[in-house]
Formats: structure tokens, sequence, C-alpha cells
């Protein structure tokens, strides 16, 4: 007896997009803290981007003085945002660069 023929389920994905989850200051702290933990400089510049995204780029640029395709182009996963730029946008996100001693080293 042959066996019938089944279709193979397919499953439908959606991408998941960070910026929506980051939607508080406290959240946004926390992220970039965790990303800076790690040292991963394309990692950085990624959350920092995200952060960007969430808070709204329109909205950063403004807050910045920075033109808005200079920052998705800063801020964009081939970006590499010069210093000047990631402390104005932290600055405006409403948080700053603080070194901190690591214990590890």
């Amino acid at each position: 007896m042959a066996k019938p023929k089944t279709k193979p389920m397919t499953l439908k994905t959606k991408r998941w997009d960070v910026a929506a989850q980051l939607d508080t200051p406290e959240r946004i702290a926390l992220y970039l803290e965790a990303a800076f933990e790690d040292g991963d400089p394309a990692l950085i510049a990624a959350a920092i981007g995200d952060a960007a995204k969430a808070f709204g780029m329109t909205r950063l640029a403004k807050k910045t003085g920075l033109a808005r395709e200079a920052l998705y182009r800063a801020l964009s996963d081939d970006g590499n945002p010069e210093l000047s730029t990631v402390l104005k946008v932290l600055r405006a996100l409403g948080l700053r660069l603080s070194p901190v001693e690591d214990e590890a080293a």
C-alpha cells in the first residue's frame, strides 16, 4: 500500500526588529550597556543604530544638529560613526559614555 503524499509544512516568520522593544529610556540604556560590555565595535555601532531608530531619526537629527541622512549613513550596518557622532547621539538619547574599570583586565 502506497503512502499518501503529504505537503511539507511551511513556517512563516516575521523579521524581528529590536527597535520595537526599545520603547523606554531604561530599555535603551540596558541594551547599549550590554553591547558595550561585549566590546565588539561593530555590535556597539549596530546597537546605537538600533537605539537611534527606536528614538526616531528625524527627532534625533533635530536634537543632535546632524543631518538625518548623515545619521542613517553613520549608524548603518556599513557605517563607522565618529566618536563625536556617537557622543551627540548618546546625549540626545539622554545617555552619556562613562568609563568603568575593567576588573577582568
